[in-house]
């Protein structure tokens, strides 16, 4: 995409896992381990990457997860916690297992929960801290049931890169700019003959936002398939999503169900990230009274918070990793005061 924050995030090739990952060149601190939300990739992290390593010193290590990104895996349907929470596990052992260094995991929605999940697996015996980023059992669980339906809303397709670009903002999935055009290049690919041709049905093909189908849930029932064919427009391919959520669903459950009380299990400095204080559910709200975790809440913000505030999300991590004493402040950086 040109931008200054993806040239940051140069592509590593891993062996032993054989996922790529995408990694910054710091040399110096902790593992900051960025683990991406269902649909994106390593690359929605590139702005707060930019932001946080101006901040700290630390080694900042975004991975494309298992079935998402440019990851190449030998069962890339299988999306299970357990076997996302291994790959994490492998990725760490694949780039320090000969010198372990301290990490600290960072997730985002799905990637928050796989994050809580490869903590309580002990899959990196030198994890030092747990930030997720608005993931909360009760929210994600009653969320599950109109999930389809929020899938199925979307467009099938694109024009162009652009467009997709064009839509996340407009739509609001992504709320800055700078991000989606970072982000979306991840989200999106060019449909191959017969194998990504978009379905009949809502938002089936987006010339931008214009495109965008408002009475999607009285076409919920069809889905029927177009012949295949390699999908154009008028001036070239369409793009299409790189994974195909809604396959997904199979999954949901597990990487949910049960979430709140193994995060606060964990027995690492924790921190979580919020859109909006609404979001918890009863056992987070306990602990936090408790003191188990700190909260942050970052209001006007949609649910991809590291992408619609990175400078504000970067401080706050810094700020939490400063107070317990996992990494060094870099340059003129002043710790950043909560609002919760």
């Amino acid at each position: 995409m040109g931008s200054a924050a993806e040239e940051t995030l140069p592509r590593c090739h891993g062996t032993s896992t054989s996922n790529p990952w995408m990694m910054w060149s710091g040399s110096e601190g902790p593992v900051l381990l960025l683990l991406h939300g269902g649909g994106h990739s390593a690359l929605s992290w590139a702005v707060f990457t930019a932001a946080i390593s101006s901040n700290i010193e630390c080694r900042v290590v975004a991975v494309d997860l298992r079935g998402h990104g440019d990851t190449h895996v030998s069962n890339p349907e299988d999306l299970s916690a357990e076997t996302m929470a291994k790959d994490v596990g492998a990725v760490v052992e694949a780039l320090y297992g000969e010198n372990p260094l301290p990490v600290i995991m960072v997730g985002h929605s799905m990637g928050g929960a796989i994050a809580v999940h490869a903590a309580t697996a002990n899959v990196i015996p030198t994890l030092v801290g747990l930030i997720v980023i608005d993931v909360v059992e009760g929210t994600a669980m009653d969320a599950l049931n109109s999930m389809q339906n929020f899938l199925r809303g979307r467009p099938k397709t694109f024009k162009s890169v652009e467009n997709a670009i064009e839509w996340s903002v407009k739509s609001g999935q992504i709320r800055n700019l700078e991000s989606a055009r970072v982000s979306m290049g991840g989200q999106v690919k060019r449909c191959e003959s017969g194998n990504s041709s978009p379905s009949k049905g809502n938002g089936s093909f987006c010339e931008g936002i214009q495109e965008e189908d408002e009475e999607g849930d009285k076409e919920e029932s069809n889905h029927t398939t177009q012949p295949a064919s390699p999908p154009q427009s008028e001036e070239g391919p369409l793009y299409t999503w790189r994974i195909d959520l809604s396959t997904t669903e199979r999954f949901w459950e597990g990487w949910f169900r049960g979430l709140s009380m193994l995060f606060l299990s964990c027995p690492v400095p924790k921190m979580l990230l919020l859109a909006g204080v609404d979001r918890l559910d009863k056992d987070l709200t306990i602990g936090q009274m408790q003191g188990k975790f700190q909260m942050q809440v970052l209001p006007q913000c949609g649910h991809a918070v590291h992408e619609d505030a990175p400078d504000k999300v970067a401080d706050a991590i810094s700020t939490f990793m400063l107070r317990h004493r996992v990494v060094e402040s870099k340059g003129d950086f002043k710790v950043f005061l909560p609002g919760c």
